[in-house]
């Protein structure tokens, strides 16, 4: 059995207004440790379905967790290349106890849903840099300039990324990114059930508020994969911040697009692996 853990009472609101789902739900469980068994209710990550509806037609369906919804369908049509500015959306409606969310641009055109997930290999700018999707080959940059970090703020900001990770902590079900500005510090925290989600509601909310990620930072619970890299880049951001391993071909996009990789970051040591003249010593 299961209920609905409504987060302080009654489902929340967006920053649009719009309703929604708890990201968590509690079940009972039978728990078994070491030679005790009893009943324990324990809370178990929100797994949602959103359909997304392109000027009337259906255009993606994202599995995500059912919080910042609007943040992620923006971030999510811009990282596809749909959009570059959230003023392009005319109108967004969601639907939540449907699982819909219903855009209008204010210039309907070809979502280029015919290239949506299609496979694309081609080299850019005469250099080696590899695409596999055809919307990365359009919506990708280069990234140059931005922050220069001690090791010790990268620690602290991976430390201020596990302090913002609630969800994370109640049910061990979910991925964390947050932004942070050179001199300000923490400017957003997102999380997801998927690691990509997480990114592309901090794409969304970088859009919506304006926000130029040159001299910001990701930090984020996850894995360095190329899809991961490759979102920083659409986002504008130098540097990516990881607990955890990268991959070969995110790291050899990540020395063609500019961007900082920085994993493994546990303890009081890191693994620097791309373009570390951010990383000051």
């Amino acid at each position: 059995m299961c209920r609905d853990d409504r987060d302080g009472g009654g489902e929340r609101k967006s920053s649009m207004g719009m309703k929604e789902k708890p990201s968590s739900v509690a079940w009972q469980t039978v728990k078994v440790a070491g030679d005790e068994v009893y009943d324990k209710e324990e809370e178990v990550a929100a797994e949602y379905p959103l359909t997304i509806r392109l000027d009337g037609e259906e255009f993606a369906t994202l599995v995500c967790t059912p919080n910042d919804l609007e943040d992620l369908v923006i971030g999510f049509m811009a990282s596809e290349g749909v959009i570059r500015r959230s003023d392009e959306i005319k109108d967004m409606s969601l639907d939540v106890e449907g699982g819909f969310a219903n855009v209008a641009l204010q210039r309907p055109q070809s979502t280029g849903k015919d290239f949506y997930a299609k496979r694309f290999i081609g080299s850019c700018c005469g250099k080696s840099r590899q695409f596999y999707f055809h919307n990365d080959a359009r919506t990708a940059k280069t990234v140059t300039g931005g922050p220069n970090l001690t090791a010790q703020q990268c620690f602290s900001y991976m430390q201020a990324l596990q302090a913002q990770s609630a969800d994370f902590h109640v049910t061990g079900g979910v991925h964390n990114a947050a932004l942070f500005h050179e001199e300000t510090g923490l400017v957003a925290a997102r999380m997801d059930i998927g690691r990509h989600n997480a990114l592309d509601k901090l794409f969304g909310h970088v859009l919506k508020n304006r926000i130029s990620a040159k001299r910001h930072t990701i930090a984020f619970s996850g894995r360095l994969s190329s899809e991961i890299v490759l979102k920083a880049a659409k986002i504008g951001c130098p540097i990516i911040l990881s607990k955890s391993a990268p991959t070969d071909l995110a790291l050899r996009l990540a020395d063609e697009l500019g961007v900082t990789c920085v994993g493994f970051i546990r303890a009081g040591s890191m693994n620097i692996y791309t373009h570390g003249h951010r990383i000051l010593s």
